[in-house]
């Protein structure tokens, strides 16, 4: 019952008792500390070729003993080769069954699982009807794969999921033979299905490539530069279009829903039969011997005809190249198997489209139904607003607080949103303003390029995205905002690790790659109230852009936050605690953490100062130099990658020429590594970010290594 950490600063290397783990494909006897009782597990995963056998941490005892509904058909499946023989009665019965199981998952764990209620048929048909793991199924998201998982193998860990040493919220290579590649940001289905679908065709295989896509995913540029190229190229692929009716627009929600009927079921069966696609064939061959006019004039009905039978928009996926079959019923299982095993059947067609109607709301007002009744019977209430059961203030609801107010000063002031999905604090500011916010979902190139425009047409926009989402419109903060010195502010959210989330979510590259800019201002809060005054900050820059980060999470102190924030003097730093041994000296969120070495270091009898930087770019240089000269070790601490901001303070200090003299310099950075899901707490003590790691570092530096390894005990 021992974990060990590999990294830690400066060389400490330690290991201590936290929890059982255990190697899967083997059967324990476990001791239960509630009632002594013993019971075997036997649980089994396929061992990944690049990590070797899998390890996973063991539910919690009552984990076991829940009692829920009998799945008796999904118990006879351990993998989608058991889906082969079954009858559509039984396929019916196994997708209640599942659905069944993600609904005791979600009740149980409190993980939001409705997208992947809403694709259970969906999952069922695809699995009964292609050969995974040699048919390659790929997905754009992973919140739509919990029903993959489970029938892939992973069911017996699902209560795992996002947990650390658990079950990924994404797809993942490393997890399972059945997920030939990672969904994490969405949109790169089509893109890596059609790599595949190439590979296939120069090395002369045979096996399917099936991608799934949905709304959000088709929000962004990628998704069409693939179809684009699919169609050119012509290579054999199958898309699903997951089409659950979400939009960034609420009148495209007013509009008369896409109409699944028997006439519909009939026409998307008719589609895809090989009789109707070889006699479309036989036509555009007979159209082209009777010359280009009449190939060009018989394109244009076939175009019109398809038009007038399939929903509007139909016509745009022909015209990028693949061929249109829809709209299907998600929900109907028969219908769904009819059209995949057609489309599975059709040799050098090229690449097709399949567009599946679900209605993922069904199922979130079946769950909520279910959580009602089940929390009137245990007595509880959905009206309990004491303070104990109402959430914690997260940053975001400070950062929305104070932009509120700039907003209701400053007339000027627009927000831009992108990236998956809003935060609620967000939502209660676009109810404010309904005409100064703009969400454009997963479309970041746009959001960064609507933003320059918006500045260069006199507004004071503020672009908001989480750090990973940003990384996709990098080009555009490059070449349309700082090379043109335009005053965009980025709002850049979910900071640093992000804990179940895991490395797919994780902004850890943000402030390396913002700071390389020349013309841009990078700065972070080390706790709320720094944050409103940045947000002020940031409203009165005008001449060049800025960006701000700040974590997820709960704000760092408990006191009411400041509404009127003031602006903040550029490139200045302050000292929130004086010492003479060593300094401190963060950047952001981990301030709090050098605050928490420093209390730690003082019951040592060590004098320690702990400094804000504020500011990565500008640096407060003049902080910096009295840091060196009133010390003889000084430390950087940030929730970032190598080339930050402990490498800016590297560059000016060997410029300077500190490092000549006395002055001993030590960064703590992420590892260089990806940190895989675990909670908050748990990733930063894996990164060696926490206030022991801080101080354990320092001690190092003093010459104190047993003192050091005894902290980390």
């Amino acid at each position: 019952m021992c974990t060990s950490f590999s990294h830690y600063p400066s060389g400490i290397s330690v290991h201590f008792h936290d929890k059982l783990r255990f190697k899967t494909d083997d059967t324990f006897a476990v001791k239960l500390p509630n009632n002594g009782d013993s019971f075997g597990l036997n649980l089994y995963l396929s061992s990944s070729k690049a990590s070797g056998s899998r390890i996973c941490s063991l539910p919690g005892a009552g984990d076991f003993f829940t009692e829920k509904r009998p799945t008796p058909m999904l118990d006879t499946v351990e993998n989608p080769m058991h889906l082969k023989n079954l009858s559509t009665k039984e396929l019916k019965q196994l997708s209640e069954d599942v659905r069944s199981e993600l609904s005791f998952i979600m009740s149980k764990t409190q993980k939001s699982m409705t997208a992947s209620l809403a694709v259970v048929e969906l999952t069922v048909a695809i699995h009964h009807t292609f050969h995974a793991p040699m048919d390659k199924i790929l997905w754009d998201s992973g919140v739509q794969t919990y029903a993959h998982k489970i029938l892939t193998g992973r069911r017996s860990l699902m209560k795992t999921l996002r947990e650390k040493d658990g079950l990924s919220a994404d797809t993942s290579r490393s997890e399972s033979e059945f997920d030939p590649f990672g969904a994490a940001h969405g949109c790169n289905s089509i893109s890596a299905g059609l790599g595949m679908a190439v590979a296939r065709d120069i090395k002369g295989k045979r096996d399917r490539i099936v991608t799934v896509i949905n709304n959000g995913t088709t929000m962004t540029g990628q998704v069409y530069e693939a179809m684009s190229n699919a169609g050119y190229l012509d290579s054999d692929m199958v898309v699903i279009l997951n089409d659950s009716r979400h939009s960034l627009n609420p009148k495209l929600e007013e509009t008369p829903e896409t109409s699944i009927n028997a006439l519909s079921s009939t026409l998307s069966k008719l589609q895809s039969s090989k009789l109707f696609r070889r006699l479309r064939q036989f036509a555009k061959k007979l159209a082209k011997r009777l010359g280009k006019g009449m190939y060009e004039w018989a394109a244009k009905v076939d175009e019109y005809a398809r038009g007038m039978i399939g929903p509007p928009g139909s016509t745009l996926f022909e015209e990028l190249g693949l061929y249109y079959i829809g709209p299907v019923d998600g929900h109907n299982i028969e219908d769904l198997i009819c059209v995949l095993r057609e489309v599975a059947s059709l040799d050098s067609t090229g690449p097709v489209l399949v567009h599946v109607i679900t209605k993922e709301e069904r199922e979130v007002q079946k769950y909520q139904k279910s959580e009602t009744m089940t929390k009137h019977q245990e007595g509880s209430s959905d009206l309990d607003t004491s303070p104990s059961c109402r959430r914690p203030q997260t940053y975001s609801d400070c950062f929305v607080d104070a932009l509120a107010t700039e907003a209701q000063r400053d007339k000027d002031i627009v927000v831009i949103h992108a990236g998956m999905g809003m935060e609620p604090a967000l939502q209660l500011f676009q109810e404010k303003f309904p005409d100064r916010f703009f969400d454009v979902g997963m479309a970041e190139q746009h959001a960064v390029t609507f933003s320059a425009g918006l500045s260069c047409g006199g507004l004071k926009p503020f672009c908001i995205m989480p750090s990973a989402f940003l990384q996709r419109g990098y080009d555009q903060v490059v070449h349309d905002v700082d090379r043109q010195k335009i005053p965009v502010r980025f709002v850049i959210t979910s900071a640093g690790l992000v804990g179940s989330d895991g490395p797919a979510h994780c902004g850890a590259f943000d402030i390396t790659f913002m700071s390389c800019l020349p013309n841009m201002i990078v700065m972070a809060p080390s706790d709320e109230v720094e944050l409103v005054h940045m947000v002020a900050t940031a409203s009165h820059i005008d001449d060049r852009p800025v960006c701000f980060r700040y974590p997820r999470g709960a704000v760092a102190q408990l006191t009411n936050s400041i509404c009127n924030g003031i602006p903040i003097e550029i490139g200045k730093g302050r000292v929130l605690v004086e010492g003479r041994d060593i300094a401190l000296l963060g950047y952001g969120s981990m301030v709090q953490n050098c605050l928490r070495a420093q209390a730690l270091l003082s019951k040592l009898g060590i004098e320690v100062t702990v400094a804000d930087a504020r500011f990565c770019k500008p640096l407060d240089i003049q902080l910096v130099r009295k840091l060196c000269d009133n010390h003889s070790f000084l430390v950087t601490v940030e929730e970032g990658t190598v080339g930050g901001f402990g490498s800016h303070v590297a560059q000016f200090i060997t410029l300077d020429g500190k490092l000549d003299g006395t002055i001993k310099w030590r960064p703590i950075v992420l590892p260089d590594h990806y940190i895989e899901h675990a909670s908050p707490n748990e990733q930063l003590a894996l990164a060696g970010l926490t206030g022991h790691h801080i101080a354990a570092t320092a001690l190092n530096l003093l010459g104190r290594t047993r003192e050091a390894l005894l902290l980390m005990c």
